[in-house]
């Protein structure tokens, strides 16, 4: 399935955080900016880099009016287990199911040490609050992630 189109609603979503609450899309709309993330695996490398930058950035985020959702295909007990380890501080959603990731376009083909199989393409979404998709970043750095999505906050919302 293709991304979303800038401009366009975001997909919505209703999906299970690290705590097994249900976390809504909807729930933020009108009210904040929402950066989606959608990253492989919680505790490998990358990922914990990109997850680390954002936590230690939640002032940054908070002044933007903007919350960040992150989500993987792992189940709610992996994303408990990452968000002790690393003390994160947003919020982890399970999508073991990659409906989601479907939805936006974000899971497809990938090649790792030599060999090919279906995951996660490292993407990030930025939607306002009035849930339009503002921008996509589909080349994300995992060490500079952070501060590339504020200073889009900054200059674009």
């Amino acid at each position: 399935m293709p991304m979303p189109k800038l401009g366009n609603k975001a997909p919505a979503f209703s999906l299970k955080n690290q705590n097994g609450e249900t976390i809504k899309l909807s729930s933020f709309l009108n009210q904040k900016n929402v950066v989606v993330y959608f990253y492989p695996k919680a505790m490998t490398p990358g990922c914990t880099t990109q997850a680390c930058g954002i936590r230690d950035t939640e002032k940054d985020f908070e002044a933007l009016e903007t919350v960040v959702l992150a989500i993987s295909p792992d189940p709610v007990e992996r994303l408990k287990k990452f968000e002790d380890k690393q003390t994160l501080n947003f919020n982890l959603l399970s999508d073991e199911d990659h409906a989601i990731a479907e939805k936006y376009g974000v899971w497809g083909l990938k090649k790792f040490m030599g060999r090919e199989f279906m995951g996660i393409l490292r993407t990030t979404f930025i939607i306002g609050k009035d849930g339009r998709l503002k921008h996509t970043m589909d080349k994300v750095k995992t060490k500079s992630h952070h501060d590339d999505v504020i200073a889009f906050i900054k200059e674009s919302l």
